[in-house]
């Protein structure tokens, strides 16, 4: 019996970016969930408590340090941010 991948969660509202960040973790056989907003973001990971999320630090509507507080609050999903911005 092989074990089950591990699941991470991918957040990001830039297509583009949740593309490729999606394609190259499911090279790496992972088990990938995605969505372009932090409502689904949090839908997701209410439903499918995945070990691990990488979330857009900045998005419309809520933004990934608000996906992270939830995560924090209320799962035990880790998460790390992305962000093409310095500050």
């Amino acid at each position: 019996m092989t074990e089950p991948k591990p699941q991470i969660l991918v957040v990001d509202d830039d297509r583009l970016v949740l593309a490729t960040v999606v394609a190259g973790l499911k090279q790496a056989d992972f088990d990938v969930l995605e969505a372009d907003n932090g409502d689904d973001a949090i839908l997701l990971a209410r439903r499918h408590r995945p070990a691990l999320a990488i979330l857009d630090m900045r998005m419309q509507g809520k933004s990934g340090m608000d996906v992270a507080r939830y995560l924090a609050a209320n799962t035990n999903t880790g998460f790390m941010f992305l962000s093409a911005f310095g500050d």
